[in-house]
């Protein structure tokens, strides 16, 4: 049985020990409107103080209701939230990209969904470096990705798999939700129906799974075989996400 106090009460001491073992300041993380981000910037503050907590807003043609739940989440916690709009950004480099070809929107869909989180990352990363130039100390970034989106590769390479430490890694949707419950995030957060943000799909509709039954086939629990098996071959597409292969010299 999952006991969500003692598991929040081991993120934080988890957390609080890194940044002490490495000497390290800060945090800076992206800050979306959904529940995964928001648990996370709710650990960090619990952990090293909402003072040494940055969170960023990234819209880029993104909807109204990200920045609010951003608001809201910052104001909870009372962290600094800075707004960096990749509007143009992105519009940019899809003019540069016209010049190469004639592509269709069919063919560049796929590009410019995972530009956006590559566009992103490199903002927040760039907002720690000038932090740590800034404030005196090192600002690292955390990751936001859940157990369920790993295992069936639902992030970006490049993009929101990139990070410096990982506070719900280990945790299956549900779990981040009680985790978010004890520390309490805004409801409207915390209960909103999660999506990238992109695709204008959920989560779910757009991986065709139920996060329940990915959280089931992670756990070993009994689940429908047709749905282990969609959820299988998910994970197994996204190999390539998971390992780099390298090569060495053999001695």
């Amino acid at each position: 049985m999952f006991d969500a106090v003692k598991e929040t009460e081991k993120i934080i001491a988890f957390i609080r020990d890194y940044y002490q073992k490495c000497g390290l300041k800060g945090a800076v993380l992206g800050i979306s409107g959904g529940k995964d981000s928001g648990v996370v910037a709710g650990l960090m503050c619990k952990a090293i103080g909402p003072e040494n907590v940055v969170g960023l807003t990234l819209p880029c043609h993104s909807k109204s209701r990200d920045a609010e739940g951003a608001k809201l989440v910052a104001d909870h916690f009372g962290f600094e939230l800075l707004n960096i709009d990749l509007t143009t950004v992105f519009d940019s480099f899809g003019e540069e990209i016209k010049k190469l070809g004639d592509f269709t929107e069919e063919e560049r869909k796929n590009s410019d969904i995972n530009i956006k989180p590559r566009l992103r990352m490199a903002s927040v990363y760039y907002m720690a470096a000038l932090l740590s130039a800034t404030k005196g100390g090192t600002y690292i970034v955390p990751g936001t990705s859940n157990a369920c989106e790993l295992y069936v590769g639902y992030f970006t390479k490049g993009g929101d798999s990139v990070y410096d430490i990982a506070p719900i890694y280990g945790l299956t949707v549900e779990e981040v939700i009680k985790v978010g419950e004890v520390i309490g995030v805004p409801p409207e957060v915390l209960y909103r129906t999660p999506d990238d943000g992109i695709s204008n799909q959920s989560d779910e509709d757009k991986l065709g799974v139920k996060y329940k039954d990915i959280a089931a086939v992670i756990r070993n629990e009994e689940v429908d075989p047709a749905e282990k098996e969609k959820i299988e071959i998910l994970h197994k597409k996204a190999a390539h996400k998971f390992n780099i292969p390298v090569y060495k010299v053999e001695e």
